[in-house]
């Protein structure tokens, strides 16, 4: 049996020395933990990682982005519904080529072969309905 003190264990609830006797397993456990931490603690001054190690499950990125507001949500849907019916307001082509271009992923020259027309013909088409959307996009 072994004596720990809850105060170095539990700082935040024990603020005077409580001692209690546990079993060997368990200061086992605790002094396991307590290496793991020195252990993780001595990784992250080694490679200057000032961050988490564990970055996979998105917990730091939630910290440093906030969620969008309900308010920020309405205005990103209002926007892109009035982007969408810009578009709408092309010609078929620009606007299938726009569609094609920005939200298919699709390349100037993948979009040209496709339609069998000229790759300068499809870039400029692409171009003007660009300026066209900003002009219209300025007034909102």
């Amino acid at each position: 049996m072994q004596k720990i003190n809850l105060r170095e264990l539990y700082p935040d609830i024990y603020k005077t020395d409580t001692f209690l006797e546990v079993t060997d397993e368990v200061q086992a456990v605790f002094l396991a933990d307590k290496r793991a931490e020195a252990r993780y603690l001595r990784q992250m001054y080694n490679y200057k990682a000032h961050y988490s190690l564990d970055c996979d499950n998105g917990i730091e990125k939630a910290v440093v982005q906030y969620p969008p507001t309900p308010e920020e949500i309405l205005e990103d849907k209002q926007l892109r519904d009035q982007l969408y019916a810009a578009v709408m307001e092309l010609p078929d082509k620009q606007a299938k080529w726009i569609y094609a271009r920005f939200y298919l992923g699709m390349t100037v020259k993948e979009i040209a072969q496709a339609d069998g027309v000229d790759l300068s013909w499809v870039y400029k088409s692409i171009k003007r309905g660009l300026k066209y959307l900003a002009k219209k996009m300025e007034k909102v």
